[in-house]
Formats: structure tokens, sequence, C-alpha cells
């Protein structure tokens, strides 16, 4: 019998660090609220290093407590949304949704940033008409739930959908929901500790994202 293959039809995206370049102002922003919350700043000849620890590791090493985390997220958000008109698109992934949107895929957006600071960002980008969805999870651990959601409210199966992020917490999220993944080292995490964490591809440029969704249906 001839087996059906499953086209892949949905391209969902991280926002912070994979659309929008928010790095350096996550950095500010935290390294602002370090003293009120009593944790470690990040000096400038740390940055680098701290791009090659996992997400978890981030924590572990900033010494916050884990009680207070949701706390320090959700002060970094309405900051974040204060700074949201100077924030602009990731060099080339414009061009690159383009391209997808106009080969017909459904594309959209899971974050475990604030829906609002999202929505602005693409409002004032002209981007908003290129996503049909923007989906916000509260915890910074809990993108899997958020993926098996989209999954269920839209009907896809796993195999329809593909993760694009910069972050090992992406890649976790992906595997907990059975998503391929597409990890992008011009983010947050270098390619180095991404690499280690095994997501299905890993790439350097957004234009590699029209090479990779190519060569899977």
């Amino acid at each position: 019998p001839i087996t059906h293959l499953t086209m892949l039809k949905a391209i969902i995206f991280d926002f912070d660090g994979t659309v929008a370049d928010t790095f350096d102002t996550i950095v500010e922003i935290s390294n602002r609220l370090a003293l009120e919350f009593g944790y470690k700043q990040a000096a400038p000849d740390e940055i680098e290093q701290i791009k090659n620890l996992s997400s978890r590791e981030i924590i572990r090493q900033s010494g916050v407590s884990i009680f207070k985390l949701p706390f320090i997220l959700k002060r970094l958000k309405n900051e974040l949304n204060n700074e949201i008109h100077r924030l602009a698109p990731l060099p080339g992934i414009r061009e690159a949704l383009q391209d997808l949107k106009m080969q017909g895929y459904r594309l959209g957006i899971i974050t475990s940033n604030d829906r609002e600071n999202v929505t602005l960002f693409l409002e004032k980008n002209q981007l908003k008409e290129l996503f049909e969805f923007v989906y916000s999870g509260a915890t910074i651990f809990g993108k899997s739930r958020v993926i098996d959601r989209f999954l269920k409210q839209n009907h896809l199966a796993p195999e329809e959908v593909i993760y694009v992020g910069d972050e090992t917490r992406d890649i976790e999220a992906a595997k907990r929901s059975k998503i391929k993944m597409i990890s992008v080292s011009w983010g947050f995490n270098s390619k180095t500790v991404l690499a280690k964490h095994n997501p299905d591809f890993l790439i350097h440029h957004p234009n590699q994202l029209i090479q990779v969704i190519g060569t899977l249906n």
C-alpha cells in the first residue's frame, strides 16, 4: 500500500530572539530589576557565557528564587511593553516570513511573553497580517502545554506542525509535544548549547528556514 505522507501545514515561531530582536533590551531590564529582586546582574563580559547555558542553568546560576520567578517575569513583560516601540524584527526574518506565507503555510506565534506586547510589536512593524494566531503561556517552562492546546483547537496532528525557536527550553517543549524543531542561533542561546539539546534542525540565518521547510515537504 502507498503510505500517505503528512504535509506540513503550520509553522509556529517563538517571539523573543526568534522574530523580535529583544536580547539586549531583556538583559538591560533584568539587570535593572536585579537590585529590587536580589539576584546577580549580568556583567557585559558574562553575556557571551550566558548564551552557552541552558534556560534552566541560567536561572540556577542567577540565584533567583523559584518563588520570585513569576513576579520577575511579570515585571519584565511590563517593562518590555514600555520599550516595544524601539524594538525591531531580526534581520532577514521579515523576508523569510513573507516567503513562507506566500507558499501557503499557516504562521503563528507561541510565546511566554505577553500577548499584548507581541501584538503591539507586530502592528508597529507591519507583520501582523503574516500571522494567523498568537498564543501566550504564562510560565517559562510551560510551552508544550500551549503547543498541545494549539494543536487540539486547530485539529492539527503533531507531524503537520514545526516549531522555530532560539532557546533550549523551546527544544524541550517541542520534544514533549512530539513536534519537529528548528533551532535558530541568532537569538538567546548559542549554537553550541542548542546543538547539545539535539533539535531536528539548527540554522544560522532566516533564509535557511525556506531551505529546511522545503526539504520537509
